[in-house]
């Protein structure tokens, strides 16, 4: 590992002028990863979430408040039993083990997603997680798990019908009220790695204006250099929330 991989901090780089509040991060590209080192897939995910940390705590020393990562989709369940198994492995160590360090380090952490098909076990870590770091003020890292952007807003609309909602009073601004993350603002920058050019169902409802960066890398190889690049360029654009 070089020694740019161990920084969480970029405030010895060039400073610029405009960041985003909220980053979203489509994390792709972890079994190719591997395959081209000549690893195990596992390896590129478990390197995938090391690499995920880095950058985040990288982004909240910079100032950004939220980042968002897509790290199960609903999609995911049609990958091997063996991988999907590893995966739940992994994400219940994050939830369990790996949240302490988070929590010294002042981060909120939250999952977004669908409980449908999550084990007790996976369910009872991700609460506890929750609770554990629901004060921190040093960042919000979000965590997409078992999700889907259009399952997120079919969910929504379901919980407006029970709520016995009125049709005149719905609204883009309640809606938003009923998705996994109420609290969080609109995403202003995604990035996705591996070349890939779309959002594969990312956060669709608060991506509605974010600005787009497509890297060639795969997600393990994704740089605190990198993020810099991605936040120089995205301060150089201009934002227009419209056509």
């Amino acid at each position: 590992m070089s020694k740019i991989d161990n920084i969480t901090t970029v405030k010895d780089i060039d400073n610029i002028s405009s960041l985003p509040t909220h980053l979203g991060i489509i994390l792709d590209g972890n079994r190719r990863w591997a395959k081209e080192k000549g690893l195990k897939p596992f390896e590129g995910h478990r390197r995938g979430y090391l690499r995920l940390k880095t950058i985040a705590l990288a982004a909240f020393d910079r100032g950004i408040k939220y980042v968002s990562a897509y790290v199960f989709s609903i999609e995911n369940w049609d990958r091997s039993k063996e991988e999907v198994t590893y995966l739940m492995d992994l994400l219940n160590w994050v939830a369990t083990y790996e949240i302490n360090k988070l929590h010294k380090k002042n981060i909120k952490v939250i999952f977004l997603g669908t409980k449908e098909g999550l084990s007790p076990k996976i369910l009872k870590s991700i609460q506890l997680a929750q609770y554990k770091t629901r004060n921190n003020t040093g960042g919000t890292l979000a965590l997409c798990l078992n999700y889907g952007g259009q399952r997120e807003i079919s969910d929504a609309t379901a919980r407006i019908i029970k709520d016995k909602v009125k049709a005149k009073d719905i609204t883009p601004e309640l809606m938003s009220h009923y998705l996994y993350g109420p609290d969080l603002p609109p995403i202003d920058l995604i990035i996705r790695t591996s070349g890939e050019q779309r959002l594969s169902g990312f956060m669709l409802w608060s991506a509605a204006y974010a600005e787009l960066k497509f890297v060639l890398k795969y997600w393990p190889a994704f740089t605190v250099k990198d993020l810099e690049e991605a936040l120089r360029d995205y301060s150089k654009r201009q934002r227009r929330f419209g056509v």
